[in-house]
């Protein structure tokens, strides 16, 4: 490896890159860093949206085409784990065919997928293109980034990013109010069908503006025995986070798939050190801030993903909200997110990444304490509060855990970068939901038996138990058909109390992540290979 490939492994120091970019500005549309940042968020805003639009859509999905509780369920679950698997390889393909030709393919096959799921007639074939879905958008994110990378010098890379992550949260948290006004008014297939004609503008606006950048060292070969053990190894690994909630922590199978994922890891690791050109090399963990950053990025997400998913539980089946209303009340998280993340790449570019970073953790970790506080009958006014405080906190990680990793990441594994930064992301919320689904139902389990018994309800077989138990861990009442009005009112109450108290375990533990993940904030520091763009190649 050369020098200007060498990666610092010291993680110390926290200096500004002192060399100026010595690239020569961009004159019209091709080529320009601002046209080409709104342009892979335009394509970017497609996959974020995705990632939590369709939740509204499911009730009308399963309504529609007669689908089972399980069938819905891999609506979601089968976008996340293609997504997840093939994040880092989809990278790795556009640092060798250069990330302006995978952005274009992935804006394409995304934009085409999703028209096939709208034109779908049954669930096995939604569930197909959502793979489908996942795919592309794995080919779209890195290759975001690679062409951010290349494109912004260095001192201007955290703002362009600091507006990428703003694109990312604000289309992920309006996510379910566009979902909720478009399933009211049109149909669940318009959920889909949005995204050909914002498809259609990105490739417009692609082939009109991206350069292929593409480093002097950019790999020539493929690892496809370690593409086909890490793609395994990714896919036991959300295979079990995804199943354990349903087959339960202790069981053969979550413990079979988690073994196989170790095992898959492991043997990945030592092929790596062997191959010529790896996939990822090993070397590029050395530098304790990019590990650091992939860190940071796993412990923010199982603190935001798994908060929030209660969170809308809460709203909608607890304070009785419609989907839009919860997605409104929600716009206090989206507008800090939206305001905070270009603030926080100014931050991150003027005092460095550990400060505003462990500012931002530590924050959240606040948020998510005070989520933890909720009750019941708890005002919009409060709730907004934590909303906005959370939004607040997660903005400077957005930014500054992923300029962490792609900048001290050499120019030629700068699509492999980001595809570490989604995939811990990916990972992250995976772990986060499964995790704390798994405290919510330990604490549901454990509180509802006594609390039923204490309000005087008639008892319950224990299938009728578990029955209960797994709608209070959504917030919903257990009422039988035909249930008198005043015992309704006791189950509606009982169910909520309990739902609260899970809550209330799983936001502070939550809390407890982010706070870890403050420790972790202090071992980052600026990317020291982002001025590395200077030198990209323009074809």
């Amino acid at each position: 490896m050369t020098s200007q490939t060498t990666i610092d492994a010291t993680g110390s120091g926290d200096k500004a890159p002192s060399a100026p970019s010595d690239r020569a500005p961009a004159k019209g549309l091709r080529g320009h860093p601002w046209f080409t940042l709104i342009t892979v968020a335009v394509g970017v805003m497609m996959v974020a949206l995705d990632g939590t639009i369709v939740a509204i859509a499911n009730p009308a999905i399963a309504t529609d085409l007669k689908a089972s509780w399980a069938e819905v369920q891999w609506i979601t679950n089968a976008y996340f784990l293609a997504l997840a698997v093939s994040l880092i390889t989809a990278g790795k393909l556009g640092d060798r065919f250069g990330h302006r030709q995978t952005f274009l393919v992935g804006v394409v096959g995304f934009a085409a997928a999703s028209g096939a799921i709208g034109l779908s007639d049954s669930i096995a074939a939604v569930i197909t293109f959502r793979v489908g879905q996942g795919l592309f958008g794995a080919l779209l994110m890195p290759a975001a980034l690679g062409l951010l990378r290349a494109t912004f010098p260095a001192e201007k890379l955290n703002m362009a990013i600091g507006i990428w992550g703003m694109v990312i949260g604000a289309s992920t948290a309006g996510g379910p109010i566009l979902g909720g006004v478009l399933v009211e008014h049109v149909s669940w297939q318009s959920v889909f069908y949005i995204n050909v004609p914002v498809g259609v503008l990105a490739l417009v606006m692609g082939l009109l503006i991206l350069n292929d950048h593409r480093a002097k060292n950019a790999p020539r070969s493929f690892d496809l025995l370690g593409i086909g053990l890490l793609s395994g190894a990714m896919f036991c690994l959300v295979w079990a986070l995804i199943k354990a909630p349903e087959w339960g922590w202790g069981a053969g199978r979550t413990w079979a798939f988690l073994t196989v994922s170790v095992l898959a890891f492991t043997v990945w690791a030592l092929w790596e050190k062997k191959v010529r050109e790896p996939l990822i090399p090993l070397g590029l963990f050395r530098s304790v801030a990019l590990s650091a950053g992939v860190v940071l990025m796993v412990l923010m997400a199982i603190a935001f993903m798994g908060g929030l998913f209660f969170v809308t539980f809460y709203l909608q089946n607890v304070h009785g909200m419609k989907p839009v209303d919860a997605g409104l009340h929600l716009l206090p998280l989206t507008g800090m997110m939206i305001v905070g993340s270009p603030l926080a790449g100014a931050m991150i570019t003027k005092f460095g990444p550990r400060v505003p970073l462990a500012g931002g953790m530590a924050v959240t970790a606040i948020a998510m304490f005070g989520m933890s506080t909720l009750e019941t009958d708890t005002g919009s006014g409060v709730m907004s509060v934590w909303f906005a405080l959370l939004g607040l906190g997660l903005a400077p990680v957005m930014v500054g855990a992923t300029e962490v990793i792609v900048g001290n990441a050499p120019m030629e594994l700068s699509g492999v970068a980001g595809g570490l930064q989604q995939a811990a992301m990916q990972i992250g919320g995976s772990l986060g939901t499964a995790v704390l689904g798994a405290v919510m139902a330990s604490k549901v389990d454990g509180d509802l038996p006594g609390n039923w018994a204490d309000a005087g309800l008639p008892g319950l077989t224990p299938a009728q138990e578990a029955q209960a138990a797994e709608a209070v861990q959504q917030g919903v009442p257990p009422i039988a058909p035909g249930t008198p009005d005043a015992v309704a009112a006791k189950i509606t109450d009982i169910a909520h109390q309990t739902f609260i108290s899970g809550m209330s375990l799983a936001c502070l533990v939550a809390a407890a992540v982010a706070a870890v993940a403050v420790l972790v904030a202090f071992l980052t520091k600026r990317g020291e290979n982002a001025d590395a763009a200077a030198g990209a190649a323009h074809i």
